[in-house]
């Protein structure tokens, strides 16, 4: 197991916001708004070894933020959150190591293909990593995209897993509906990953 460490980017901010809360028409709850600026984050992971983190813009004006915790570690850190085909070469020029997607793939509750191939094309498969943090409904886990906010049509079991791996390095997994609660992890989410 690795621990893969995380900066949350909201207004600017390195936050952490307690997962559900980010809505777009009011403030999230937050457990930590940190006094440090996101690169203090990025070279700390760095100079601790601490592979394989990210960086993700938790909505607009986090862009300036995001740039320089990638400047202060370059090649160290993947960026998400608003990530698509025409931008996603520039963060990787801008010092990213990969670029998580969620919503620009997901769209109308679908996988795009079409986007997802663009993306590939783009980036290359070694460098793309899909978010594919869900929440449960009537008894099953589903990919949620667009802050969290909606439900898509895929749900998180083997064949969705293995036919999305043919376009990606890796996955990233928030169990949404314990994200920042500090109750552990959810273990049936764990179970269907394994």
């Amino acid at each position: 197991m690795r621990f893969r460490p995380c900066i949350d980017l909201h207004q600017g901010k390195v936050k952490q916001i307690v997962g559900g809360t980010l809505r777009d028409d009011s403030e999230p709850s937050t457990n930590f708004v940190s006094a440090h600026p996101p690169a203090y984050y990025a070279r700390l992971y760095r100079d601790d070894g601490l592979e394989g983190g990210h960086v993700i813009m938790l909505g607009p004006g986090n862009e300036e933020a995001a740039t320089e915790a990638l400047g202060a570690a370059p090649g160290w850190l993947q960026v998400g959150g608003g990530i698509n085909a025409d931008n996603a070469p520039l963060w990787l020029e801008r010092g990213a190591s990969g670029v998580i997607v969620t919503s620009y793939v997901f769209r109308e509750g679908r996988v795009d293909l079409e986007r997802l191939r663009q993306l590939v094309t783009a980036v290359g498969r070694e460098r793309l990593i899909l978010d594919l943090s869900c929440r449960k409904r009537d008894g099953r886990y589903w990919i949620v995209t667009d802050r969290w906010q909606r439900f898509t049509e895929a749900a998180v079991n083997r064949d969705t897993l293995a036919w999305l791996a043919e376009y990606c390095a890796e996955f990233l997994v928030h169990a949404v509906d314990v994200e920042g609660l500090r109750q552990g992890i959810d273990e049936e989410l764990v179970e269907i990953l394994a």
